[in-house]
């Protein structure tokens, strides 16, 4: 990267978001291993990223990786037995993130963890961030959990931004996308408060019917359901279903009594049917 090209004068205000891809502990007590490390350096004031760098990592004992993963893209353990060790990239890792700002979801309760556990187990001191953003912590404070949960995946899916595939570089770029989206939203909830703010609240309590709604709508909620136009438009009633038998019951006797005709009464009568 060189620094003409560099929109940030300043190496510190520039923010890195990492991520990094490791080992499920089965038992208890087990550690981390980290298989992939995945970054991007952005200028805060274009959100231009200036740099990238992603590599596997094999761990050295191999038999903590899985050889099938669930997932299209998942990392195997073929996928890693020719990739580096640690300790062959850490002069790398060090130099992206050191001085920096670090910015990523969940940071500091486990990617910040294990890379520090990562430089101990080398004997040498692990990068320094020069501030730090945890996505998780900021966006669960100002955005809530509108998307249904705090989890990347989630708040992608909410704004359409595809699946999350649990790989290092391509989840880093979802997670500043996700903080652009979210940043939009706040920012035009802030720019009309009456009317934007709490909107998604009230959308988030409409419920859709299921099988335990199933017979308990009301008489009136039932009526105005089966009276339903074929585009949905909801035609309210204006009588009392109640009390129809006994006005088309009336309205018959005056008019038989007035008029005495037969034909009539029986159009009355099928009127009525049809009405029920």
């Amino acid at each position: 990267m060189e620094g003409s090209s560099s929109p940030c004068q300043d190496h510190t205000s520039e923010i890195v978001f990492f991520d990094l891809e490791t080992t499920v502990p089965k038992t208890a007590g087990q550690r981390f291993y980290v298989l992939e490390f995945g970054a991007i350096v952005v200028c805060p004031r274009k959100l231009v990223e200036l740099q990238s760098y992603t590599t596997l990592i094999r761990p050295k004992d191999l038999s903590v990786v899985p050889l099938r993963s669930n997932r299209s893209e998942g990392i195997t353990r073929q996928r890693v037995t020719d990739a580096p060790g640690f300790e062959e990239v850490a002069d790398k890792i060090f130099g992206i993130l050191n001085g920096r700002i670090w910015a990523g979801h969940n940071i500091k309760r486990f990617d910040c963890v294990r890379i520090r556990e990562a430089f101990s187990e080398m004997g040498r001191p692990g990068p320094v961030p020069a501030g730090m953003i945890d996505s998780l912590g900021v966006l669960t404070q100002k955005f809530g959990t509108r998307a249904g949960n705090m989890k990347m995946a989630s708040l992608a899916s909410y704004f359409g931004l595809g699946q999350q595939k649990h790989r290092s570089l391509d989840d880093v770029r979802m997670n500043l996308e996700v903080l652009k989206h979210c940043a939009t939203v706040l920012f035009l909830e802030s720019s009309l408060p009456e009317t934007l703010t709490g909107n998604w609240q009230s959308a988030s309590r409409i419920t859709t019917r299921s099988r335990s709604n199933i017979g308990k709508l009301s008489c009136r909620e039932e009526s105005s359901r089966k009276l339903s136009s074929p585009l949905g438009i909801q035609k309210p009633l204006p009588y009392n279903r109640g009390s129809l038998g006994k006005m088309t019951e009336t309205v018959t006797n005056i008019l038989y009594k007035a008029q005495g005709n037969q034909p009539l009464n029986n159009l009355l009568k099928h009127s009525q049917a049809l009405l029920r």
